[in-house]
């Protein structure tokens, strides 16, 4: 067995040539870059900042919009719809589903998470939904453009995914003095509605 003073100087030498490589192969795998995993942290969702729906009805059809600037601020919600009556109010709301299999009718409920019952946009006791009614003019053509601060783009009330919905009547936003006042605002039948997504 040799142990000669040059074997025995080579073995600790070797041990920690090995161990420094170990350490320098360990630090450049820490700064590869690596693909995303099922273990990584989950990153937000991004931030959306337009949506927008294209309703279709027999007659009534058109295109809202919504933007929202960031994710507490209000939305603008602004659109154009046309063959509406002449110069009538119309029902003007978010329904909770955007499931439009059965037409319209699957659409669901005005959108309502907190289980309030209907009421104006300017109420405090008003289903997220209740957008109030759009007005027409003389050629059955509505124009608007208003900001509401119950609904939102971004978070687990957001209302893409959702409906919109424009009624056959006027919505009498909850001061029709019975049952369904405080349900629907008696905005009578579904003249068109559309499936809200996010804009390109």
């Amino acid at each position: 067995m040799d142990l000669s003073p040059t074997r025995q100087s080579r073995q600790p030498r070797f041990a920690i040539t090995a161990s420094f490589t170990l350490i320098v192969v360990f630090l450049i795998w820490l700064l590869l870059p690596r693909r995303a995993t099922l273990d990584d942290e989950i990153l937000p969702p991004p931030i959306i900042s337009k949506a927008v729906t294209v309703l279709k009805g027999e007659q009534v059809s058109g295109t809202v919009t919504f933007t929202q600037t960031e994710p507490t601020a209000p939305v603008t919600v602004s659109g154009e719809l046309k063959n509406l009556d002449p110069s009538a109010q119309r029902g003007f709301h978010i329904h909770a589903s955007g499931d439009l299999s059965n037409g319209c009718l699957s659409a669901g409920p005005h959108f309502n998470p907190f289980s309030r019952t209907h009421g104006a946009p300017t109420d405090k006791n008003r289903h997220a939904g209740d957008l109030g009614n759009i007005e027409s003019d003389s050629k059955g053509v509505a124009t608007f453009s208003f900001e509401d601060s119950f609904i939102s783009l971004n978070g687990p009330l957001s209302i893409v995914g959702r409906a919109v919905v424009v009624h056959a009547g006027t919505d009498d936003l909850g001061r029709g003095g019975d049952d369904e006042s405080l349900k629907t605002g008696n905005a009578g039948a579904r003249a068109a509605c559309g499936v809200i997504g996010i804009a390109a």
